[in-house]
């Protein structure tokens, strides 16, 4: 049976920090099952954004770009992305909660972040081919050769409180929701490091005169965009394991919870929820679509939808790797009761250690294969 053509499929990719490890391996097993991928629709919103970004800047055949992104995060160490250095962290540490406790008397040099990621710009200059003021030729290339014609990431304004799609496309009309919108122009190393701006940890990116965050704060929506740039077919990945009803019963804590895990559910909420609820609506509006011929349905088109996540609980493999981190950060997560709890999704998020990633993009490629039938469903004529 011929593959059915790629021109309206769109690849998105949601946030969940070293997490994101899990969708090169995913995307890497998809490859394998079916060689001739190459959506013509790419975003990604924070974590998602630098694979996305990679893969839309890159040259050659789709394939060569994931087995890129794959040997990419299998490199990855926590001082690539953030420097980790002791003095430093506690730093940070000693100015915030001093200004905190002094109402703000106390003046010296600001406290952006608890940690400095301009490794991560240089990460992604090299991973990007980007130009040393942060433009990425490869991006432009690619639209014109239609591979692919639309690349989108998202960013929380924190100047507006507005979620904003950066677009760069063919054809691409503008678009305004409540609190979202869409900007069109190049996409430069910048909007990547504000959508992957996760909060407190990583500072806020200055990008046209005003700041942003990570994009996954205010997208109520994050399979929009994808919608928007006229995709009918949709492969998601996402990086939230859902638990069983019996794990979900079961508490992580036994104690009053650490703020690792109040944090934890916080970014969870935040960050990562939004995806399965957008998910849900299109479902329904789907089956709607099914029962209803009316003229209320005109402005809408059914979507094929394949949402994919992990199989295991990403929080209780990081625990396994907790011991392997850098001391001095190690000695900050612990302070914030890491060791506490037995799911420890904050620290699935900062965990950039080489096993741990490892193990993510394993566990990635071992899900396409699990998941072919519904991967399938994507390319099958119908």
């Amino acid at each position: 049976m011929l593959p059915r053509a790629t021109g309206d499929l769109a690849l998105v990719m949601g946030g969940g920090g070293a997490r994101a490890a899990y969708q090169a391996g995913l995307l890497r097993g998809l490859v394998r099952l079916h060689p001739e991928f190459a959506p013509s629709i790419v975003t990604g919103v924070s974590a998602g954004a630098i694979n996305a970004a990679c893969l839309a800047s890159r040259a050659g055949p789709f394939g060569e770009r994931v087995e890129f992104l794959v040997e990419l995060w299998k490199s990855l160490s926590t001082e690539q992305v953030f420097r980790v250095d002791g003095r430093v962290l506690a730093a940070n540490a000693v100015r915030a909660g001093m200004k905190l406790v002094s109402g703000g008397a106390i003046h010296g040099p600001k406290v952006r972040a608890l940690v400095d990621t301009a490794p991560l710009r240089e990460l992604l200059l090299r991973a990007c081919e980007a130009a040393p003021d942060g433009s990425i030729p490869g991006i432009e290339r690619n639209v014109a050769a239609g591979t692919p014609r639309a690349f989108a990431i998202t960013a929380a304004s924190y100047s507006t409180g507005q979620s904003i799609t950066f677009v760069q496309g063919r054809g691409v009309e503008p678009w305004t929701r409540a609190q979202r919108r869409s900007v069109l122009g190049p996409i430069t190393v910048d909007h990547v490091m504000a959508s992957a701006a996760l909060p407190i940890f990583f500072p806020a990116i200055e990008v046209g005169g005003r700041w942003y965050g990570d994009g996954g704060m205010r997208l109520t929506a994050p399979l929009s965009p994808a919608v928007h740039l006229g995709a009918r077919r949709i492969l998601a990945i996402s990086t939230r394991y859902v638990r069983t009803q019996e794990e979900a019963d079961r508490a992580l804590v036994d104690a009053y919870p650490p703020p690792a895990q109040v944090l934890g559910v916080l970014f969870n909420s935040v960050f990562l929820d939004q995806f399965d609820a957008d998910a849900q609506a299109m479902e329904r509006i789907n089956a709607l679509l099914a029962t209803s011929s009316g003229t209320n349905a005109a402005d809408l088109r059914r979507l094929e939808l394949c949402l994919l996540r992990p199989s295991r609980d990403l929080g209780r493999l990081a625990n396994e790797h907790e011991p392997a981190l850098p001391r001095a950060f190690r000695f900050m997560t612990r302070g914030l009761g890491t060791r506490e709890t037995r799911s420890n999704d904050l620290l699935s998020l900062i965990m950039f250690q080489p096993d741990y990633l490892t193990r993510l993009i394993e566990l990635g490629e071992q899900d396409a294969a699990r998941c072919g039938d519904a991967i399938d469903t994507l390319f099958t004529p119908t």
